[in-house]
């Protein structure tokens, strides 16, 4: 569709009442204003032929193959054959992802234009990009040319690895900052490595009597960490967790430190497992200990969906402490909101703690302690510290509570709730604890 531009608009807009003024003043003149008018239409019929000219125009999209959630994503738009210098284009995307409008300008002889955008998602999904619409300008800017082209593709959004490949990347550039080493891993476990000649400052609990005297010196034994432990991934999928946090929700975010978890683990030699639940069992996946298990667990996490229903935590609990036959590392990333709704979760939580090693994850609630600290201006901010703070309160009791039942909570911001958690992890290790 061809359309006048705002600059033909205002052109015309001048005509009018110049040529009322003239044939008011000077009606020997009005062939002046008659010729502004001319003149006006003269360059918008330029700018049409020009338009019409140029219809031969091929119009692809190149879209990554997947979007991760909370992720900014490059999708590329591929103009090819004629048209104008400047062509500023929308895409209508449907789904959960919020795109920014490509506009882009190129040469009129360039054969080829290419003008990528960002689409960043909030949510686990499909994202379609259906239709694109195209605005160019005649070379007055008088007249303008906008038209719309299906595209017809569809993203999957899955779990946001990316993520989780810049947390690995970053622990490995930690441990290794002057390039590649092998890892050590003597000295934190109970298992036998090898044996040493013993020097000072050795634990002397290491010495090995009985081959002290059989080589005549003093040896000791040297450890490493134990490897080939089950880690199992529980993943609550109840409705409080499909609420956002930063605009993603707290299921995608737990997601990402979960996935961070696995893969750490799976790199350290021990054997990982998934579940996800709410009102009943959703997925399982027994563990496994090589690395091609990160590519089943983000498929299980792909495939979970988020669910309005309440978690029902005796059921889930149950059931997978009777899936495990031996003591295994559970992580449970689930949130609460205060201490009756968080009763029956402490309760099973506290049994699955009696025969496995359980860390509970959870969200630290940033806008409580914003409406706590913030500065109390009227009687409003007063009751929403109150408020805040009785429920900051409830949560700590909550975990309070955890952690006499055995229970290691790691509780953080988004931002560092997967550091913090392999964190744990690592700690978990070194102190020999599962």
């Amino acid at each position: 569709m061809i359309h006048p531009t705002r600059r033909a608009a205002l052109a015309l807009g001048v005509a009018a009442p110049l040529a009322a003024g003239v044939a008011i003043a000077a009606p020997g003149l009005w062939l002046f204003a008659a010729a502004w008018l001319g003149a006006v239409l003269a360059a918008f019929s330029v700018d049409v032929v020009a338009l019409l000219s140029r219809r031969a125009l091929v119009v692809e999209l190149r879209a990554p193959a997947a979007l991760h959630v909370g992720e900014s994503e490059v999708a590329t738009l591929v103009l090819r054959g004629r048209r104008p210098a400047d062509v500023e284009a929308l895409v209508d995307v449907a789904g959960p992802a919020r795109p920014l409008t490509p506009t882009f300008v190129v040469a009129d002889d360039a054969p080829i234009a290419e003008a990528p955008f960002v689409i960043r998602t909030t949510r686990r999904g499909m994202v379609r990009l259906e239709r694109v619409w195209l605005r160019a300008d005649g070379p007055l800017r008088m007249a303008a040319r906008t038209e719309s082209r299906k595209l017809g593709v569809a993203v999957a959004v899955a779990p946001n690895i990316a993520a989780v490949k810049r947390e690995a990347l970053a622990f490995a550039a930690a441990d290794a900052p002057l390039g590649a080493k092998p890892q050590i891993e003597k000295g934190s476990g109970t298992e036998f490595e090898a044996l040493r000649d013993y020097a000072a400052g050795l634990d002397r609990r290491a010495i090995d009597w009985k081959h002290s005297a059989r080589h005549g010196k003093l040896v000791c034994k040297e450890f490493q960490t134990e490897r080939n432990h089950q880690v199992v991934l529980a993943l609550d999928t109840g409705h409080l967790m499909g609420q956002p946090v930063d605009g993603v929700p707290k299921l995608d975010r737990a997601c990402t430190a979960l996935l961070l978890l696995g893969y750490a683990s799976l790199k350290s030699g021990d054997r990982v497992g998934f579940c996800a639940f709410d009102a009943r069992m959703r997925a399982f996946l027994a563990p496994h200990g090589n690395l091609k298990m990160l590519a089943r667990l983000q498929r299980a996490a792909a495939a979970v969906d988020y669910s309005l229903q309440e978690t029902n935590f005796t059921l889930a609990l149950t059931e997978l402490g009777g899936r495990l036959t031996r003591r295994s590392l559970i992580v449970v990333a689930t949130d609460f909101v205060d201490t009756v709704t968080a009763t029956l979760m402490v309760e099973n939580i506290g049994q699955l703690a009696q025969k496995h090693l359980v860390v509970f994850l959870t969200f630290a609630n940033t806008a409580l302690h914003r409406h706590f600290l913030a500065a109390v201006e009227s009687v409003r901010d007063v009751s929403r510290a109150v408020v805040a703070h009785d429920l900051l309160r409830e949560r700590q009791a909550v975990l309070s509570r955890l952690s006499r039942l055995g229970v290691l909570c790691v509780e953080a911001p988004t931002e560092r709730l997967g550091s913090e958690l392999v964190n744990r992890y690592l700690a978990i290790k070194a102190r020999d604890l599962i």
